[in-house]
């Protein structure tokens, strides 16, 4: 707990994700982060999320996941939020703490931030989720 906040670039990662920081390698005493889950086993997967919108040209809202497995857990992640556009394609690596193997839904949920009757013209024309070696 006494780590953070991370320096604006991001928390530089131990392990896989060491790589994506190559000027944090060249210093001495540097430290580094492991993402873990907040509750046993502690392992997080980690998955690339794109997702690209359609229906209405601008609105203002979060996107999020919520997973669930087969144990009846359930996580909700946040993908975007603000300003949300159909022009956009929305992605963002999340560390889940649900086991691909046991996860058995995944909803897609818009929280608006302001009612629009524009808002249920909003729609997802692809949500992609990556796993695997880098997401």
């Amino acid at each position: 707990g006494i780590c953070f906040p991370c320096p604006q670039e991001g928390c530089p990662m131990m392990g896989h994700y060491a790589d994506r920081f190559p000027e944090k390698l060249k210093r001495v005493n540097q430290k580094y982060f492991l993402n873990t889950a907040a509750d046993e086993p502690f392992a997080t997967w980690r998955q690339k999320v794109f997702i690209k919108l359609s229906g209405v040209k601008k609105t203002r809202g979060d996107i999020n996941l919520l997973y669930y497995d087969t144990q009846g857990n359930s996580k909700e992640y946040e993908v975007a939020s603000g300003d949300l556009s159909q022009d956009d394609v929305y992605t963002q690596y999340l560390d889940v703490e649900i086991n691909p193997k046991n996860t058995t839904k995944i909803e897609f949920l818009w929280n608006k931030a302001i009612f629009s009757l524009l808002w249920a013209r909003l729609g997802a024309e692809t949500v992609n989720i990556i796993h695997g070696a880098d997401g």
